[in-house]
């Protein structure tokens, strides 16, 4: 590492719930992947690729979670994405000839057309529709540090009353990131940022060295840290834990203060979808019709107004290297006071959901393009790093022990314990109950048992998911949740009645083997409590 007066770690968490429904032709929520696809994963792809291409050297830092992992690796959702970007193909040509006489909208019809064509030679030509492998091969090239995160997003705080949920969500999701990379993983991101005191000790048994908490997580505990969050703190098992800097987050994260919300950027909530007659975009919809988002977007944001004017990418993308110049700014004046009241250089670590460059925030990547770009050529303050690095440099931290905490609002489990969803909670630890049961109870099963065990196992793992939790707090696809949730806790419940009574209808066990795909490397034993 250079010496520079501080360091910055920009970390970007990618997450996506398992939706995989083979017993449908086309089912809505698969679109939240291939949207993800589309505007995020595909641009951050082709934006580091050219920094590497360039000789910029970056240091960034991602986490991948097992769900997500297993859909991008999974053949039916490869092949629905490809008729996906089919489909948008076609809108976007049908659009370059309706707007042949809109000069604003037949630039934008022309630009999409051009994106979905980029996306489509990108994902199945460049990258032959495996989407890890050039992230791990970044990662062997020393400019990315993969991070590991639990099995399927579960809210670990809330699983505290049964721990042995917990190592196994953490276990798991060791188990999948060693498969995708080749290699163990040196950091965690606990979902939500959600830790609970004592959860470091799963993560060191799984050799993890650090995870991050939000800033509160290392402000509130004990005893005081010396750096505030400028610095790791260190739990008394060794574990390092990174807390998060609001400031740098601020400015990225909010919709009203930060960056997304400027006029100039896309407006993501106008979509050709909803503002075109219906007749028109019928076929480029889902099998019931409903109007969606389609990704051709015509207007920015303009300001808190219904008449909002075209979209300009060449002024948006303008803008995004204005803001990646503020953002590089005011991280060095950031760096330089701190440096001034610290005896060693200070770490601010900004992590962010990767989700939010290129879906939520369109110009999201060009932004970080712009900003590595410009951490490489017009300064020498700062230097991007991953927290391992950190710690290597400066091996010697404070020891103190971390609160409870999340980055959800309110900072605590508010979002995911609330009047619209405490419901869920008394099934899951009763399903993690009979779980540790059945395990203990089952050592060395014959076949059958083994797959009804391995099944259950899974059937709990999706449902503690914590979307589920969210969208039925946010009020949105509230009845896909309520779905999910009632089909696994069903498949549960079916299931270990017929572990208990050691037979099963295996047409019906293998149907929902094939629908819950996920996980082949399964044990069902990491439940077990008793050797």
């Amino acid at each position: 590492m250079t010496e520079r007066a501080g360091s910055l770690a920009l970390v970007l968490h990618t997450h996506l719930p398992f939706v995989r429904h083979p017993e449908h032709p086309h089912f809505l929520e698969e679109r939240w992947l291939f949207e993800a696809i589309t505007e995020t994963y595909l641009p951050l792809l082709e934006r580091l690729q050219r920094l590497a291409n360039d000789g910029v050297p970056f240091r960034l830092t991602m986490s991948f979670t097992p769900t997500l992992l297993a859909m991008l690796s999974d053949g039916l959702l490869q092949t629905r994405y490809l008729h996906y970007l089919e489909q948008l193909s076609e809108l976007s040509a049908k659009e370059i000839e309706r707007t042949r006489w809109l000069p604003p909208f037949h630039r934008l019809a022309l630009f999409y057309h051009h994106r979905f064509a980029t996306a489509r030679r990108l994902y199945a030509e460049s990258f032959r529709r495996n989407l890890i492998q050039p992230f791990r091969e970044l990662s062997d090239r020393g400019l990315l540090e993969p991070i590991a995160s639990c099995a399927t997003h579960g809210y670990l705080p809330l699983m505290e009353v049964q721990p042995v949920a917990v190592r196994a969500q953490i276990a798991v999701g060791v188990r999948a990131f060693e498969q995708a990379f080749g290699k163990r993983p040196v950091g965690f991101w606990l979902p939500e940022c959600g830790y609970h005191p004592g959860h470091e000790t799963f993560l060191r048994e799984f050799g993890i060295r650090y995870f991050l908490t939000d800033a509160h997580g290392i402000l509130f505990g004990s005893p005081r840290p010396k750096y505030g969050v400028s610095a790791p703190a260190i739990c008394p098992n060794g574990v390092a834990a990174f807390g998060r800097d609001l400031e740098s987050s601020k400015s990225v994260w909010s919709a009203e203060e930060g960056y997304p919300g400027d006029h100039e950027y896309r407006d993501f909530y106008r979509d050709i979808g909803f503002d075109l007659d219906y007749d028109y975009v019928r076929p480029y919809l889902n099998g019931d019709g409903a109007r969606l988002n389609t990704g051709i977007k015509y207007y920015r944001i303009t300001g808190k107004t219904d008449d909002k004017q075209p979209y300009d990418p060449d002024r948006a993308f303008e803008k995004a290297a204005q803001h990646a110049g503020n953002f590089l700014f005011n991280r060095e004046r950031q760096v330089e006071h701190l440096r001034s009241i610290m005896d060693r250089a200070p770490l601010i670590v900004s992590p962010y959901d990767a989700e939010l460059f290129g879906h939520w925030w369109f110009e999201g990547p060009d932004w970080l393009e712009l900003l590595v770009r410009k951490i490489h050529v017009d300064q020498r303050t700062i230097e991007l790093v991953a927290p391992s690095d950190y710690v290597q440099r400066y091996p010697t931290n404070q020891v103190l022990e971390p609160t409870m905490s999340s980055w959800g609002n309110g900072g605590y489990s508010d979002v995911w314990l609330s009047g619209a969803n405490d419901w869920i909670y008394r099934h899951l630890h009763k399903m993690a109950e009979r779980m540790t049961e059945q395990a203990n109870a089952n050592r060395h099963p014959d076949p059958l048992r083994a797959r009804i065990l391995t099944q259950m196992a899974k059937e709990l793992l999706l449902a503690q998911s914590s979307d589920w939790a969210f969208i039925l707090k946010t009020q949105t696809h509230t009845a896909y949740a309520y779905r999910r949730l009632h089909d696994h806790l069903a498949r549960f419940g079916a299931l270990y009645d017929a572990s208990r009574q050691g037979q099963a209808d295996e047409s019906w066990l293998s149907e929902i083997e094939a629908k819950d795909n996920l996980f082949p490397f399964l044990d069902y034993r990491l439940y077990a409590t008793s050797p």
